[in-house]
C-alpha cells in the first residue's frame, strides 16, 4: 500500500511554483515537500547569531516551507531553542515539527570549551549526549524537546540513529513511541538514521508511520531503494535528508575536497559526481537541481528535508526546486 500523497498548496518555491504537502504514513500530519533541516541553525560546524538563524528561518517561511526538523543532538539544543522561538510567531496549526529521541542531555563535568571535536557543534560544551533507548528514557527526551522547543506537542517523534543500539530501539524505544502516539502526545512516530538495513527492520517489525533516512536514496547513493520499496508497499512515509551527500552534489561542478558523508569524497565518488553532472549540463540543468528532485521520484518519499544555515543557502535551494528537470533526463538515468 503506498502512501498517499495529499497535496496542498503552501506559498510558492522561487516565488512561482506551488510547494506540494503530502500526508505522513496514514496520520492527518501533512509535511511540505521541501524540509527544514535543523541542524546547520544549531551551529554545524560553524557558528552563526541568532539573528541570522532567525533570518534563515523567516526566509524558509516565505519560500513556503512548512516542515521544521529538529534533535537535541543539534548544538546540545540549540538548535530546538532557536526553531522554537522563531516559529513561535507562526500559528502552531500552520506547521509541521519534527524532533528525535535516543539522546539525553545532561550536565558536562568536565567541559573543555568547545563540541567541537565531539559532536561538530560550534556550541560550548557545557553538556554532553547520552544515548538512552529506554522507554523512560525516550519520555525524558521527548520532554526536554518539548521544553526547548516552547511547544505543546510535537507531529513527528523519531528515534535518533540507534545504530549500536538497534535491538533496543526495536524493542524499547519505538514501542515507547507508539505508546505516545496513542495518548496523543505525539502524531506520527518512526526513526532516522544513515543507514537503511536497521530501518528496514523497524518497518517489517512495527507499525511506524514515518522513517527518515539520510544520505541512502540520492542521485548518487541509491543503496536505500529495499528500504523504500517495503515503505511504499506498508503506507509508511519516507523523509530524505541530506540530499546532497554532505556537499558532493550540491555544486553543479563538484570540487576535489567536496565531501561525502561528513568526509572528502573518494576519487571514485568524485567521478562518479562528475559523470552525473555531465549528463546535467547535457540536459540544461544542474546537478543540484536533479539532486533535490530526485529522492521524490519514489512514491514513499514525501519530503526532501536540506540542512539550511544562511537565507542564501534557502534561496539557493528553493531555485533550484523551482527548475524543471526533463523527463528524458530521468528516461536514461542508470
Amino acid at each position: 500500500m503506498q502512501p498517499k500523497r495529499e497535496q496542498q498548496q503552501s506559498g510558492c518555491v522561487g516565488g512561482s511554483l506551488p510547494l506540494a504537502r503530502h500526508r505522513v504514513g496514514q496520520t492527518s500530519v501533512q509535511v511540505t515537500e521541501l524540509g527544514f533541516g535543523g541542524s546547520g541553525i544549531g551551529n554545524l560546524n560553524a557558528s552563526i547569531t541568532d539573528s541570522l538563524a532567525y533570518a534563515t528561518v523567516d526566509a524558509a517561511w516565505e519560500a513556503g516551507i512548512r516542515y521544521f526538523d529538529t534533535a537535541p543532538h543539534y548544538g546540545l539544543g540549540l538548535s530546538e531553542h532557536r526553531l522554537g522561538r522563531m516559529l513561535s510567531v507562526f500559528p502552531r496549526d500552520g506547521f509541521v515539527l519534527s524532533t528525535k529521541v535516543g539522546r539525553i542531555l545532561e550536565t558536562n563535568p568536565s567541559p573543555t570549551g568547545s563540541d567541537l571535536a565531539f559532536g561538530g557543534f560550534a556550541v560550548p560544551d557545557t553538556l554532553v549526549r547520552r544515548f538512552d533507548f529506554t522507554a523512560d528514557g525516550v519520555k525524558r527526551s521527548l520532554e526536554g524537546s518539548i521544553s526547548r522547543l516552547g511547544v505543546s506537542r510535537i507531529d513527528i517523534a523519531l528515534v535518533h540513529d540507534p545504530d549500536d543500539y538497534v535491538d533496543q530501539a526495536i524493542s524499547e524505544a519505538i514501542p515507547a513511541l507508539i505508546d505516545l502516539r496513542e495518548q496523543g502526545i505525539v502524531s506520527a512516530v518512526g526513526a532516522g538514521m544513515t543507514q537503511s538495513q536497521a530501518l528496514l527492520r523497524m518497518v517489517r517489525e512495527h507499525p511506524v508511520d514515518v522513517v527518515m533516512v539520510a544520505g541512502r536514496w540520492t542521485l548518487l547513493d541509491r543503496s536505500g531503494r529495499e528500504l523504500l520499496d517495503a515503505c511504499a508497499e506498508r503506507g509508511v512515509s519516507v523523509l530524505v535528508a541530506a540530499p546532497f551527500n554532505s556537499g558532493l552534489l550540491a555544486s553543479p561542478w563538484p570540487q576535489d575536497g567536496a565531501r561525502y558523508d561528513y568526509e572528502p569524497a573518494s576519487a571514485d565518488l568524485l567521478v562518479q559526481a562528475r559523470c552525473l553532472a555531465k549528463r546535467c549540463d547535457e540536459y540544461g540543468i544542474t546537478l543540484p537541481q536533479a539532486a533535490l528532485h530526485f529522492p521524490l521520484r519514489h512514491p514513499a518519499v514525501v519530503s526532501v528535508v536540506v540542512g539550511l544555515q544562511t537565507p542564501q543557502q534557502v534561496r539557493a535551494d528553493v531555485a533550484w526546486f523551482a527548475a524543471t528537470v526533463p523527463a528524458e533526463f530521468w528516461a536514461g538515468l542508470h
